[in-house]
Order: structure tokens, then sequence, then C-alpha cells
């Protein structure tokens, strides 16, 4: 008989809908449960203390996921937002390098050379080529206010 009565001891009572509305408004204020919160919220609600603690652990393991959850779903948004920027980086980057090659071949016809510019070095900066530049953009600018070229650029 005393066995009996230890199991219906140790069962746990289901919490009622306003207990669970109380310890939830008590946790949105204190993550950690403190002794003398326990104890007026054990009074409070007619609840075990233990009961109370152990209500707040689990509610404490269930937050720390979700924020992990919501942390996780941010930073997969901002990376695919990073993959989908450096795709249209890449995109513009061979815009430039196609639009490059074609405005020198041109430039070499503009000049009246017999071959095109050699387009083996487009990506290096590691020459100087300073009087080159000058010279290409009057070039360019000249090519561009005769009607050769587009003013404005579009990036697709």
């Amino acid at each position: 008989m005393e066995n009996s009565q230890s199991q219906g001891k140790n069962k746990k009572k289901r919490l009622t809908q306003d207990q669970v509305r109380q310890l939830e408004k008590c946790f949105t204020m204190n993550k950690k449960l403190e002794p003398d919160l326990k104890l007026q919220l054990s009074n409070q609600l007619g609840l075990p203390q233990r009961q109370v603690a152990v209500w707040f652990q689990n509610k404490r393991a269930r937050f720390k996921t979700q924020s992990l959850e919501v942390q996780h779903c941010t930073l997969q948004s901002k990376h695919e937002a990073a993959l989908s920027d450096k795709a249209k980086l890449e995109h513009q980057v061979q815009f430039l390098q196609d639009e490059l090659k074609r405005t020198r071949n041109q430039l070499a016809l503009f000049t009246n050379q017999d071959s095109p510019v050699d387009n083996s070095n487009l990506g290096s900066c590691d020459e100087d080529h300073d009087d080159q530049v000058v010279v290409f953009d009057e070039l360019y600018a000249c090519f561009v206010s005769n009607g050769h070229g587009s003013s404005s650029t579009s990036w697709v």
C-alpha cells in the first residue's frame, strides 16, 4: 500500500493553461529562476518547487533550440544573398571584360592598326601602363562622342 502511495506522489501533475501562462510571463522577464522566485511561483501556482524548476529548465532548452533555428535561418538567408551577389558580380566582370576586349579591338580599327589588340593581359594590373591608359581614355572618349559607343552601360 505504501508503494502505491509513492507512485501517486511521483506522478507528474499536468499544468493548467493559467499556470502555463503565468510561468511563460515570468520566463519572459527572468530566464533564470532565482530561489526566491521559485518559492513564490510554487506557492502562487500550487506546484512543487521542483516542478517549477524543471519547467524553467525545459523552457530554457526549448528557447535555446528555437533561437538557434532562427539564427540558422537568418544565416542561411544571408549566405544565399551573398551567393546571388557573387554570381551577379561575376556576370558583371565577364561583361566588362568582353566590353573591354570589343573596345580594344574597335580602338585598334579606329587607329588604323592592321591587327586587333593583344588581349592576353586583360586581367593584369601588375604592369605600368599609365601612358597607354591616358591615350586609351582620350581615344575612347572620342569614340563614344562620335556615336560609336554607348554612354550608358547595361548590367544584364
